[in-house]
């Protein structure tokens, strides 16, 4: 099984926080889904090869497509890759950019999974992260969701934020579970190089929280997203049972995937684990475009991905995720990785930052908290 990521770059106003590929103007629109039907197509080879099993639109702000567009897209797709009769199908939204129409359009194309880039429900703290909707918009969208048939709803927070206190972000979280989505991501705010909110970090202007505020919010998030019935199953991302995202989970489960649109990543292994292949597409519409136009593929790079990388990438994602099964990392690899890593193991599990249970090596919340630092002392 096999997953497809679509990258829509277009915002109404780029956040102060976000490093990933955007633009403000939405007049190129038109061109661009042209371009990313033509790389579609471009893929038709790995279409017959095997089933996908999810199709996530992230961005950007997919929910900017008007239906229309976001149907020629989906067609595209149906044409070319054969997918799961239960396949799971994302679309990002934001609460500024719908409404009840434009929601039971999306319904009906067949999206059956919604994640709402809420990020806050305190006005002050929406309008310092520059984005474009407000509290009770959030709320709104919610509510439409739900009314329109969605029965599976993603919602992302962000903490951490300059200023914040513990009991400003606990609110955040009473509000959103008081709204039962089905799934919870809550990350904490980072500071990217190159974007508004790193500027006014090294001009003075803010001040991070302290990484001791930090951890303390993040151990309150696991502890009352737990105790209100929300599973952790990555480090940032939650869920009611049932409702993981599988999308997500491919990409913890380290499964292949193909991404379309400018910036967007692939990854696609052999059979035998033997080796993989790592590619990046352009991060500019307009050259984007152009190289479609002229029956080019935008790739802007790619790498080799040799076992030893493998086995290490394997070991990062599972701790970050639903744990290490050890076995399945022997059998795919022919490696003998509990073996090299005994000692090592058995400090994890004494500290108490690291169970193995029945075979699979998860990380407790404590780990949780070290998560990049044991993955390194574990790397090959």
């Amino acid at each position: 099984m096999s997953s497809i990521y679509l990258h829509i770059p277009f915002c109404e106003k780029k956040c102060l926080y976000c490093d990933f590929y955007s633009i403000e103007s939405q007049s190129g629109l038109d061109d661009f889904i042209a371009a990313l039907v033509r790389e579609i197509h471009a893929y038709s080879s790995y279409g017959r090869k095997e089933e996908f099993q999810t199709l996530f639109f992230g961005g950007g702000t997919p929910s900017l497509l008007h239906p229309d567009q976001l149907g020629q897209i989906l067609a595209a797709l149906h044409g070319v890759f054969r997918m799961t009769p239960d396949a799971e199908i994302t679309l990002e939204a934001n609460p500024g950019t719908i409404d009840r129409r434009r929601l039971e359009a999306y319904r009906a194309l067949g999206i059956n999974r919604l994640s709402v880039g809420i990020q806050s429900f305190d006005d002050n703290e929406l309008e310092f992260l520059s984005r474009i909707h407000t509290r009770d918009q959030a709320l709104a969208a919610i509510d439409d969701a739900r009314d329109v048939g969605f029965t599976n709803i993603s919602i992302d927070l962000i903490y951490s934020l300059p200023g914040q206190t513990l009991l400003q972000w606990e609110q955040n979280l009473r509000t959103a579970v008081g709204l039962a989505p089905h799934h919870i991501s809550a990350y904490s705010l980072i500071v990217e190089d190159r974007t508004p909110l790193a500027r006014m970090v090294e001009t003075g202007r803010v001040t991070p929280v302290s990484t001791d505020t930090d951890a303390a919010m993040y151990e309150f998030t696991m502890s009352f997203l737990g105790a209100n019935g929300y599973e952790q199953y990555e480090v940032s991302n939650y869920a009611r049972e049932g409702f993981r995202c599988r999308h997500n989970m491919a990409y913890w489960s380290h499964l292949n995937y193909l991404g379309f649109g400018p910036s967007a990543h692939s990854f696609w292994r052999k059979p035998a684990w033997t080796e993989a292949r790592r590619w990046w597409n352009i991060a500019n519409i307009g050259t984007y475009n152009d190289r479609l136009l002229q029956g080019r593929l935008p790739v802007a790079s790619e790498e080799r991905v040799g076992v030893h990388d493998l086995i290490n990438e394997r070991i990062f994602l599972g701790l970050r995720s639903d744990g290490l099964d050890l076995a399945k990392v022997e059998k795919d690899f022919r490696f003998a990785f509990h073996d090299r890593q005994r000692m090592l193991i058995r400090e994890l599990a004494e500290r108490r930052l690291a169970v193995l249970d029945d075979g699979t090596l998860r990380l407790t919340p404590s780990g949780y908290l070290l998560c990049d630092e044991i993955a390194e002392r574990l790397f090959l």
